[in-house]
């Protein structure tokens, strides 16, 4: 019954290991993949080495690189890249993990309706 139960746990981590999820705010007016994002709340996923962007209807994906670190982050921390006066998202350290995740370039962005 004992191996039952941590094999049911040890799917359940599994399964979440695929998709995280986590909430960042953006101060500052924000360059991923090539797309400005407003300042404002959004909601990140990763899925894989992909990173989805959602703020109300509008969708944004980057390509990005994961690296655990030894230290776990105490809160989500955003880095940028100001060197041409533009605040270009660099790396995203998510708050709670030892994630660190490293912003590529290709994506795409959208927005859907409703009708």
């Amino acid at each position: 019954m004992k191996k039952a139960g941590v094999l049911v746990c040890l799917l359940a981590g599994i399964a979440m290991a695929g998709t995280k999820s986590f909430n960042v705010t953006l101060a500052e007016p924000s360059i991923v993949a090539g797309t400005e994002l407003k300042p404002g709340d959004y909601t990140f996923r990763l899925e894989d080495q992909k990173l989805i962007i959602k703020h109300g209807r509008e969708v944004t994906e980057a390509s990005v690189k994961v690296e655990n670190t030894d230290t776990k982050f105490s809160s989500t921390k955003v880095t940028y890249d100001d060197s041409d006066g533009k605040y270009k998202l660099q790396e995203i350290c998510v708050g709670g993990t030892h994630m660190k995740l490293v912003v590529g370039g290709a994506a795409s962005s959208e927005s859907s309706s409703s009708q």
